[in-house]
């Protein structure tokens, strides 16, 4: 049964937390489970079945994070240069907030600065990461959904692990 409200209710938390996963912010998040389910409803015709529909849907909200923080990150850096030549007079940038709810107040600051280190992860890394680490995935599950060898996540794990470490301390108390 592959209707669309079936899938939607069915797979609405998944989209969800994978989003919250990859941006922090809830409202981000939101906003890229609904594009997730705007582009699902579009394209379930085109869905062969070669994947089950849970790593179809998985595919979809991992590119829909990714192009929306591209996109959020261009927007930025235009803003950031627009008002430089618009006028010369010092204002801040207004920059995302971390708002995950599932960290504890005490804890915020630790996580913020653990997801600083895992948002400058190369894209494959960070996903692979997400889905190993976060989202309890096996590597043959990450595989499928990133469309790649166990063998290549297993490198791409070890190499964000050992990323993520570097950054982690080398901004110690930062």
């Amino acid at each position: 049964m592959n209707t669309f409200h079936h899938i939607y209710h069915t797979h609405k938390d998944l989209v969800y937390n994978l989003a919250l996963q990859y941006t922090q912010n809830r409202e981000d998040a939101e906003e890229i489970a609904q594009d997730v389910f705007c582009s699902v409803h579009k394209k379930i015709d085109q869905f062969k079945g070669e994947a089950s529909i849970k790593t179809w849907i998985y595919r979809i909200t991992i590119n829909q994070s990714l192009d929306f923080l591209k996109a959020k990150k261009s927007k930025k850096r235009w803003f950031f240069f627009s008002k430089i030549s618009l006028d010369q007079e010092d204002h801040p940038i207004d920059l995302p907030h971390f708002d995950h709810p599932g960290v504890l107040l005490e804890q915020k600051e630790s996580i913020q600065h653990l997801f600083k280190g895992i948002n400058q992860l190369p894209e494959s890394q960070k996903t692979a990461l997400i889905l190993l680490k976060i989202e309890g995935k096996t590597q043959k599950e990450t595989a499928l959904i990133m469309e790649t060898t166990t063998k290549s996540i297993e490198g791409l794990y070890q190499r964000a692990k050992k990323n993520l470490t570097k950054f982690l301390n080398q901004n110690k108390g930062s």
